[in-house]
């Protein structure tokens, strides 16, 4: 039986791409940034830096909470990750395909909505007020997920 947690696996699977990433925006791959990059790219949804924290220190390799909130600003800011403001903290996810994001009202629940599922609507946007919603830019869809409404 392994004694690696499965974070521990799926962060080393992903280290060389997280790796190439933080070179080609010029950042220097230290383990705390290549340790919170894996995270956000195994993980299944979006988190906020507690949450962040919590799970790198259950897989044996705690991060300092300032280091990790440092490290989401920066990635933030480079356009490595995108942050999501909603009730409640702010929940991080990796950047890759356009997406939306559905917002819990309750909980603050964050998930991704792929765009071409809203292709129709954000058309419609651009006729109703001229404004062109670009390939960064998110739309975000409050409300009450199935969790928080039993």
């Amino acid at each position: 039986m392994s004694r690696t947690s499965p974070l521990t696996r799926e962060t080393a699977k992903r280290a060389p791409r997280a790796r190439e990433l933080l070179r080609s925006h010029d950042l220097r791959r230290t383990s705390s940034r290549l340790r919170i990059l894996s995270l956000l790219a195994a993980s299944d949804r979006h988190l906020s830096t507690v949450e962040a924290c919590e799970q790198l220190a259950g897989s044996g390799k705690a991060v300092h909470p300032t280091t990790v909130y440092r490290t989401l600003e920066t990635f933030t800011a480079i356009g490595l990750i995108h942050a999501v403001h909603g009730p409640g903290a702010t929940r991080y996810g990796i950047t890759g395909e356009p997406h939306h994001h559905t917002v819990c009202q309750q909980c603050g629940h964050v998930a991704a909505l792929a765009s071409r599922h809203l292709t129709e609507a954000v058309e419609r946007i651009e006729e109703l007020t001229g404004l062109r919603p670009d390939c960064s830019g998110s739309l975000l869809v409050f409300g009450c997920c199935s969790d928080c409404q039993e």
